[in-house]
């Protein structure tokens, strides 16, 4: 059989779900050709293989590449004055009611040029890229009107342009109410379903919608609005939910058949049994737990008492969880959230996939896959989620190359 390239002497993580734990494959091979993995298993049961490269990985890990699959990676200027207000005693729906919060970064955004968002965007996006980040998830819901929105996700496309890197684009015009529509919060719901979903969807810039489903945001009917405007435009749904409050998020995203729920600090039993029935992941966001200061915790025990699949992410925002290390993003959702190494580098490939609605192509080592890898060197995988601020990454390969 020929091939592109064969990454011989490895041991792989390969995350496929007929194995058991990580997958662990101690003599591993996996062959590429045509940026799709044609085997990835026991060395000496591969099939005859000729390829144009042969790598010696020489008895380091090889692991799907990471996928992060909620961002706010692009937004214009910073909210560092936010954070020393914070450690001043002012809590984040304080600073949000003053003014501050999402609508400050919401001014920065809109004054931005498209090619300074895409600067300072790629810097974030290359700090995750250096951690072997293969498949990044940004949203937009800094613009919060049609142009600004627009703008974003336009930025957000070029990224995919700039850097070797698969980025999926989610809406989220529903994430904040603009200081025009003060007061009006039903009137903006509005342009976000007639507006701002069908231009998105004709333009080809989303391949979700989301929405802050949150005292501080919108309400469980307006969401359930934003959803079904999605679901005439053929586009898929995530939630920011239970955050702060229950405000019922997790089970409206059940019922439309949501790729996610995030966050979920506040999620309640019938929470949890609805995910579980409608196969929605909930993806825990540990970097925004940590940086506002939060005390309740996600009810981790009992998703996985139900199987929930568990993903996570960086959540890279301005606000409430500036971090672009997914490597870190482990090791707190297993110092904080007390998840384990197995479950915290499933929840950064297979279940981060799924939670793109993209675990047909990414995610695991399997054949069929798209050739997504990161080269380690480590002697156990449980390093990248012990080690705090060492990046062990080796080499990393998108598509095969």
């Amino acid at each position: 059989m020929r091939c592109d390239t064969i990454w011989r002497n490895a041991r792989l993580a390969t995350l496929a779900p007929e194995r058991s734990g990580l997958g662990e494959v101690e003599d591993g091979l996996i062959a590429c050709n045509g940026g799709r993995i044609i085997y990835a298993g026991p060395a000496e049961d591969a099939p005859a293989l000729e390829a144009r490269a042969e790598i010696d990985c020489e008895g380091r890990w090889i692991t799907p590449g990471l996928i992060d699959c909620h961002t706010h990676l692009v937004f214009g200027g910073d909210r560092a004055h936010e954070f020393e207000l914070r450690l001043a005693g002012a809590s984040y729906e304080e600073i949000a009611r003053a003014g501050g919060g999402i609508v400050s970064t919401m001014t920065a955004t809109r004054e931005a040029s498209e090619e300074s968002l895409l600067g300072s965007a790629l810097g974030r996006l290359d700090a995750l890229i250096a951690e072997g980040a293969t498949t990044v998830e940004v949203k937009s819901g800094y613009g919060l009107s049609l142009d600004g929105e627009l703008k974003q996700l336009r930025v957000a496309r070029s990224l995919g342009e700039a850097r070797p890197v698969r980025i999926a684009t989610t809406l989220l015009g529903a994430h904040a109410i603009p200081p025009e529509y003060l007061g009006r919060s039903d009137d903006y719901i509005d342009l976000v379903c007639r507006q701002m979903i069908p231009a998105v969807a004709e333009a080809g810039l989303a391949d979700a919608v989301d929405a802050f489903c949150e005292g501080i945001g919108f309400s469980a009917l307006q969401v359930r609005r934003v959803f079904y405007a999605a679901r005439r435009n053929g586009l898929r749904v995530k939630i920011h939910a239970e955050q702060l409050s229950n405000c019922g998020g997790a089970r409206l995203a059940a019922a439309f058949g949501a790729l996610s729920a995030d966050h979920l600090e506040y999620l309640d039993d019938d929470g949890v049994a609805a995910m579980a029935a409608a196969g929605v992941v909930a993806t825990l966001l540990p970097g925004a737990f940590y940086f506002v200061r939060e005390t309740k915790t996600p009810p981790v025990e009992r998703l996985r008492a139900l199987g929930v699949p568990i993903a996570l992410a960086t959540d890279c925002n301005p606000g409430t969880s500036p971090l672009t290390s997914l490597l870190l993003t482990m090791n707190m959702a297993a110092t904080l959230f007390r998840l384990t190494v197995a479950e915290c580098l499933t929840a950064v490939t297979r279940n981060a996939a799924r939670a793109l609605g993209l675990a047909d192509e990414i995610g695991t080592l399997e054949a069929g896959k798209r050739c997504d890898l990161a080269i380690w060197d480590i002697e156990r995988p449980a390093q990248l989620v012990y080690a705090l601020g060492f990046n062990p990454l080796h080499a990393r390969v998108w598509g095969g190359a």
